[in-house]
């Protein structure tokens, strides 16, 4: 594999603020966007969303990368995450921070080397990392009892 990948897909209106993106030389299928009222008619996710769904995704899978590569096998992980959306100084709106909570379902004590796997996901998530150049990402992961084993905070990400 070489130093670079590239990625490509299609966007084109269907209707007002509704798309259809085709990602270019792939079978993944068609992924329809959308704003919401009064823009849009919600007939999919808006770009924030996918943004959000993007960050917790590639968290939770680096996160799985991590445990595996120390030989764990652990139960199926959830996430969920929280975006905030706010005006800058120009009064435009952004994406002002992101908050996503991993929960794994196994103990912290049943995990192999939790410590160094907590250490370094978060360094495996293409998404996140690019992400935290512009945008606060706040992280947590919590164990199968809830217990709470991780918590990166914005200032942490580097």
């Amino acid at each position: 594999m070489g130093d670079e990948q590239e990625l490509e897909l299609s966007l084109e209106q269907v209707e007002d603020f509704e798309f259809r993106i085709r990602f270019d030389g792939t079978a993944i299928r068609d992924l329809v966007t959308d704003e919401s009222p009064p823009q849009g008619h919600d007939a999919g996710p808006n770009p924030a969303r996918l943004l959000l769904a993007a960050t917790a995704n590639c968290l939770a899978a680096s996160l799985l990368f991590a445990l595996r590569k120390f030989r764990n096998t652990p139960a199926p992980l959830h996430a969920k995450a929280r975006g905030r959306i706010a005006r800058n100084a120009h009064g435009r709106w952004r994406v002002a921070g992101m908050e996503v909570d991993l929960q794994l379902a196994d103990s912290a004590a049943s995990l192999q080397n939790l410590d160094r796997v907590l250490a370094q996901f978060e360094d495996f998530c293409i998404v996140t990392e690019s992400v935290r150049a512009g945008i606060p990402v706040a992280v947590r992961v919590r164990d199968g009892s809830g217990n709470e084993v991780h918590t990166t905070t914005p200032d942490d990400g580097d």
